[in-house]
């Protein structure tokens, strides 16, 4: 029987080697405790992206379902 090859990737929170297998059940994180930093940011909004938002005087959306 072989073995196969261990994937190690960088845990996204403190960049750190991380084990991605079902064995490591933070996967991609290394720890709870990135794990856990990674949640707090989610849920406190300081994770977003820039939306480029219409002027105030026009139509958001399809015009074609106005």
């Amino acid at each position: 029987m072989t073995d196969t090859p261990q994937k190690w990737v960088a845990c996204p929170t403190c960049k750190g080697k991380s084990l991605f297998a079902p064995s490591n059940a933070f996967r991609p994180f290394c720890s709870e405790r990135c794990k856990n930093i990674d949640f707090g940011a989610w849920a406190s909004a300081s994770f977003s992206l820039t939306a480029d938002a219409p002027p105030d005087d026009q139509v958001f959306g399809d015009a074609r379902l106005q």
